[in-house]
């Protein structure tokens, strides 16, 4: 029963990711994508995932966004399943297709967490859920020199330093929800930062 709700889902979702695309200049509302959705509905939100927008084929983009008119970007741990050529591909293209001044929230599981037990479930190959597909554990240092390199100006809203220090700038939900953050995160509701990410906007 559990499967066939999921497969229902999959498939209900999908039907809404591309009528949402198909419908993308029709209006006048700013226009806000999630790549990777998975199973996550943000209202005035576009839900996109690999069936519907793959974000390393610009061909795919060019099919429903023009240059420079994407407002914002959210991606919640998404690339640190990508390998970095491919990585690379998705920053180009949405450095190309979001609006000067146009902001892409990224959050990966951070490589600087204190917590043993964290890297130990996140890192590559390790036992937390989905990692066994996890290319790369990015620190805020590699991952701002990435983003950096394709243009972006870099924001750092939630992470750990080198030594051990959590950082957090105050954020909105409205400019794209990070559920696996210090705040949001159900498994910190004991006063630990039990899960974060590493959470940075990257600004065109």
């Amino acid at each position: 029963m559990v499967i066939i709700k999921k497969i229902l889902l999959k498939f209900f979702k999908k039907n809404i990711s591309n009528m949402q695309l198909k419908n993308v200049g029709k209006s006048r509302d700013a226009v806000r994508i999630i790549i990777g959705s998975g199973y996550t509905f943000y209202t005035n939100w576009i839900l996109t995932d690999i069936e519907t927008l793959n974000i390393i084929i610009k061909s795919n983009w060019e099919k429903y966004f023009k240059p420079n008119t994407i407002s914002s970007v959210l991606a919640e741990h998404v690339f640190e399943h990508l390998q970095e050529t491919d990585f690379d591909l998705a920053l180009e293209n949405i450095y190309h297709f979001l609006k000067v001044g146009g902001n892409l929230r990224i959050a990966v599981p951070d490589g600087f967490q204190v917590s043993l037990d964290y890297i130990s479930s996140v890192k590559p190959g390790g036992t937390g859920n989905g990692s066994h597909d996890h290319k790369f554990l990015y620190n805020y240092l590699s991952l701002s020199t990435k983003l950096e390199k394709y243009g972006f100006k870099v924001n750092l809203v939630e992470y750990f330093d080198e030594n051990g220090k959590f950082h957090l700038t105050p954020w909105n939900d409205v400019d794209g929800k990070i559920r696996r953050s210090a705040l949001n995160d159900t498994r910190n509701f004991d006063g630990n930062l039990n899960y974060t990410s590493l959470i940075i906007d990257a600004i065109k």
